[in-house]
């Protein structure tokens, strides 16, 4: 009985010896593995007064790890183990533009822009990062402004004005003593150049029968 204690004490002691040296084996490497991130955030225009370091943070990966900003700006998001991540800079009033933060088990870093569409294209940006505003949200969609344009261009408004301004513009032009002869001599040459219609049709019809009749007679004579 006491040989079967003393194995399993010995056996446990064993265990024991070995669990805590492989934890702090891990405890080594992990501490080892870790790196940190850092940049600048530069602030938009009148934001100096404003207290815009509180209102902006700094996260890696959608949240996975979170940076504060100084008052001068400068950011750390620390305890990153290697990868890639992605740092935006979150604002309420700016958009910032995001970039890809490569560390690889050497510890060294590449930043490069995010593309989305073209994953293979790289252009590389200084490291440490320099975070610089793009644009001001819009929450809200801008009213539309009323305009004499948009009346005159409305395809209704032209529909009433353009005959109102041939109604007033034509008697005028007519009144030219030029352009009444330059019409007459148009109508003088439609009516020379073109029959009317009235004469075609009875000329077609009668030609037509004329034919008919020379065509009877000389069937006749042939008989």
């Amino acid at each position: 009985m006491m040989d079967q204690t003393r194995c399993v004490f010995a056996i446990f002691l064993v265990l024991s010896l070995f669990s805590s040296h492989t934890f702090a084996e891990s405890e080594e490497d992990t501490s080892t593995d870790l790196y940190v991130i850092e940049g600048k955030v530069f602030p938009w225009e009148n934001a100096a007064n404003t207290g815009w370091q509180l209102m902006t943070h700094v996260m890696a990966n959608g949240g996975e790890h979170y940076g504060f900003l100084r008052e001068d700006g400068t950011f750390i998001i620390s305890n990153v183990p290697s990868g890639s991540y992605i740092v935006e800079v979150v604002n309420p009033n700016y958009a910032y533009e995001p970039v890809r933060v490569e560390i690889n088990s050497k510890g060294k870093f590449r930043a490069r822009k995010v593309n989305l569409i073209q994953t293979s294209q790289v252009i590389q940006v200084p490291y440490p990062l320099k975070m610089r505003p793009l644009a001001p949200f819009r929450y809200f969609q801008l009213r539309e402004q009323w305009r004499v344009t948009d009346f005159l261009f409305n395809p209704m408004v032209l529909m009433m004005i353009l005959p109102l301004v041939l109604v007033m513009i034509l008697p005028k032009i007519m009144n030219d003593p030029e352009t009444k002869k330059e019409m007459e001599q148009l109508n003088n040459l439609t009516s020379y150049n073109m029959p009317e219609m009235s004469e075609v049709i009875t000329s077609f019809f009668s030609g037509g029968e004329k034919q008919k009749t020379k065509a009877v007679k000389a069937a006749k004579k042939r008989q």
